[in-house]
């Protein structure tokens, strides 16, 4: 018997067999059990009858169990599971590198050089070669094509889309070069992946899927019936998490902001339109609890879009937040000191509800300064009425959020509020279209864009983890009254500001899921 390689994983191996033997859903992702005398390697959940111990070693990533010559499973799919980059420890400069890469940096036409993602990082090509090599024992190269590969290999799972498409989809400049890459990392061809795999076993509604008739909200908060997606050019996709995920929060929130024309919602349902630089279409969200996954069905107004399907994925997934390791987060935040947390009834699996753009969430933050989020909710209606522009897709209109360049160019008549503050939204629009790599940080250029809306934009536009929004009202309110409660007395902004830094401190780095915990508490 060949021996086998050390275990390789951040997670104690005699964790990773507990959590394979039950099926543990809340690890999927996290590792990966390879089992060499079969030569796969597989998901914690996967329904296949559990392996010897023996003969199997446990991975952190599914880059590390292929470097062994082992391929994915064909029964739990480990291209399907949640990413986790929690091996990656503190390596941030790697975290942005990886992000570019699985969004799609080093794939397609425009796809970069090592050189030039390494310039874009501001490090050197022989430091990021380095990090990859030292955490995934793979180049940033091989990286970038295996997660094509993996993509793919979901497209030929799940869909029927023809392999011509299945491979510009996920970055590929030509088919000999797609079947030559598919062989090597997977050891067959997509084709015979294709015939080996059952009818029942693809998804033919990505050529029609079923009309949902839900509640949208008008501009007057009154609602009507529609026919949501009614299109015959949708393709279909699971999308897996790690539970818990607290769904009725995150369709609470997201339907006490929702726009007409560009958002609905039902009880399981969220859907909306998207502009995601210039490839514009609408997606549709079903949550399925029992299986911890979401359906997502995307329509692009254009069909030869259908090539940038992974990143509007990528995107969606930022969206719901559905990476996240919640039992890591939870676990923090009921540690923190400063404050009696325990007489906050902590919600599990609350996630960061985010915006599809940054510059969405920006202007969603300054419409809300100074008003409720009803309030706020009627002007964002009216803003994407008037200036969002039209699509329509299976003969139903939708509305886009607007550019940049049209808000920066628009009147804002329509708009109740504060002349300084429309024209805080024009200076915006037009920082971000002359400046469209910008950052939020950079926006504080812009006259009425403070620090509270920079972080707004960076918590549900960025779906970063670490903003605690200690200067928010409620977050305030909050507070003081959890110190009440302990008979500490806040009497001035100092001591407010000293028990916020430390509460952000002892958060971190999950800030952003503490201030939606304490924006959601009784």
């Amino acid at each position: 018997m060949a021996i086998l390689p050390e275990h390789d994983c951040t997670i104690l191996a005699e964790v990773c067999r507990q959590a394979r033997l039950s099926r543990d859903a809340r690890f999927d992702g996290q590792f990966y059990t390879g089992v060499f005398s079969t030569g796969i390697y597989c998901r914690s959940i996967c329904p296949a009858s559990p392996p010897h111990e023996k003969n199997v070693r446990y991975f952190d990533s599914p880059i590390k169990a292929a470097n062994h010559g082992l391929r994915p499973c064909l029964r739990c799919r480990p291209d399907s599971a949640p990413y986790s980059y929690a091996w990656i420890g503190t390596q941030t400069t790697l975290q942005r590198a990886i992000k570019l890469i699985d969004n799609g940096a080093m794939a397609g036409e425009s796809a970069l050089s090592v050189e030039q993602l390494s310039d874009k990082l501001g490090i050197s090509s022989r430091y990021l070669v380095k990090l990859f090599t030292q955490f995934l024992g793979t180049s940033p190269k091989k990286y970038a094509l295996y997660q094509q590969v993996m993509f793919a290999k979901t497209l030929l799972h799940q869909t029927a889309l023809p392999i011509t498409d299945v491979a510009l989809a996920s970055g590929f400049n030509s088919i000999r070069s797609f079947n030559d890459t598919f062989k090597q990392a997977l050891q067959l061809t997509p084709t015979s992946l294709r015939k080996s795999l059952s009818k029942a076993s693809i998804d033919k509604s990505d050529k029609t899927v079923q009309t949902v008739s839900t509640d949208m909200q008008s501009n007057h908060q009154n609602t009507y019936q529609r026919d949501v997606i009614n299109t015959r050019a949708s393709i279909t996709l699971k999308l897996s998490y790690r539970p818990p995920l607290n769904w009725q929060a995150m369709h609470d929130f997201y339907h006490l902001r929702q726009v007409a024309n560009m958002e609905w919602l039902a009880d399981e349902i969220y859907g909306r339109s998207f502009n995601l630089n210039g490839v514009k279409g609408i997606l549709q969200l079903k949550h399925i609890e029992t299986k911890s996954l979401f359906e997502l069905a995307v329509s692009f107004v254009e069909p030869t879009d259908s090539r940038y399907l992974a990143a509007v994925v990528n995107a969606v997934r930022k969206m719901l937040d559905l990476d996240a390791d919640m039992l890591t987060i939870e676990g923090q935040l009921k540690s923190i000191k400063a404050i009696d947390i325990s007489a906050v009834a902590l919600k599990p699996g609350l996630r960061i509800p985010a915006t599809f753009s940054v510059f969405e969430a920006a202007c969603r933050a300054v419409l809300g300064q100074q008003v409720s989020v009803v309030q706020a909710s009627k002007l964002l209606n009216t803003l994407v009425e008037h200036y969002g522009e039209s699509i329509t897709l299976g003969q139903q209109m939708f509305r886009l959020f607007p550019t940049p360049e049209a808000i920066g160019s628009a009147s804002l008549d329509e708009l109740k509020m504060p002349g300084a503050r429309k024209l805080a939204l024009n200076g915006l629009g037009n920082f971000v279209h002359n400046s469209p790599q910008s950052s939020p940080l950079d926006w504080l250029d812009v006259k009425g864009i403070g620090p509270w809306t920079v972080a707004y934009a960076q918590m549900r536009g960025e779906s970063q983890s670490n903003v605690f929004l200690s200067g928010d009202l409620v977050i305030k309110n909050r507070l003081k009254a959890l110190c009440d409660k302990s008979a500490t007395s806040i009497e001035t902004a100092k001591q407010y500001q000293q028990l916020a830094d430390q509460v952000a401190e002892q958060a971190a780095p999950w800030g952003s899921y503490l201030t939606f915990q304490l924006w959601s508490a009784e």
